[in-house]
């Protein structure tokens, strides 16, 4: 199969190699990049590369996402697929999938870190190209769920999960930073794992009916934690945002109670 790699960055290149050794051919194009992986033909422009592909895999930021469109989508031949693998939002892939015209769009949301787990790396697509991206990459290893709908449901499912694994990333690296600053990133690093070892869906009913119910006496807490980091000298971000979320739903029930 006739294979183009739009973005030849660590990921591009980690799937250009997996597809030249699942037996493809390779085709690459990056304005940044002038020597790509052994065995990939490198275009002169992305229209180029796009030309004669079966299949079109971008690999880009997610802010070149719409121009590259713009210049792959035109060249491409009827019934070819373009798989977007940017980080574009919903809207996004939505637009896109809509002027793509006769070509046959995935939107691809990738799950986890690339350069970590290679062509392994778990991908969600949606979108009239899905089933044949998918098809492509399972051929890779790569593990593919297919969900319904249209350009953008892939990239809605991810930004979802990000609220809570980047989120959760970011309390982390918070919570264990202040623990190793105040002499105490074992008992930190226990707490965490702890939770995390848990009955999660119960964990999650917990966390949605206690946080509102105990908004207001928790946000007092969470501010007075934001002053202990300070004077540990560590940053506070996730501490912060925690305390006016909850700040929040403490307005929110007083402002229910004084309606009834």
């Amino acid at each position: 199969m006739n294979c183009t790699i739009i973005g030849l960055g660590e990921a591009g290149a980690i799937y250009a190699s997996a597809l030249l050794r699942a037996g493809h051919q390779v085709t690459g194009y990056d304005p940044a990049v002038t020597a790509a992986p052994a065995g990939v033909e490198l275009a002169p422009s992305a229209a180029a590369a796009c030309a004669e592909a079966d299949v079109v895999l971008v690999l880009t930021g997610a802010g070149a996402a719409r121009p590259v469109a713009a210049q792959c989508l035109p060249a491409m031949r009827a019934g070819a697929c373009y798989a977007d693998l940017t980080s574009s939002s919903p809207g996004t892939m939505e637009d896109l999938g809509q002027g793509a015209g006769p070509v046959l769009f995935a939107d691809v949301a990738i799950l986890g870190p690339v350069i970590a787990q290679r062509e392994a790396t778990p991908l969600m697509a949606s979108g009239p190209g899905a089933g044949a991206f998918a098809e492509l990459v399972r051929g890779i290893g790569a593990p593919v769920e297919v969900v319904p709908g249209p350009p953008g449901a892939a990239m809605a499912h991810k930004l979802l999960r990000s609220v809570f694994m980047k989120g959760l990333a970011s309390v982390v690296v918070e919570a264990v930073t202040a623990g190793r600053a105040a002499g105490l990133e074992d008992f930190v690093r226990a707490q965490i794992a702890g939770m995390l070892a848990g009955d999660g869906q119960a964990v999650i009913d917990r966390f949605l009916t206690g946080t509102r119910k105990h908004a207001a006496r928790r946000s007092f807490e969470m501010r007075s934690t934001s002053g202990y980091l300070a004077e540990l000298g560590v940053p506070s971000e996730m501490t912060d945002a925690s305390a006016t979320a909850m700040e929040r739903m403490a307005a929110a029930v007083q402002s229910e109670s004084v309606a009834s």
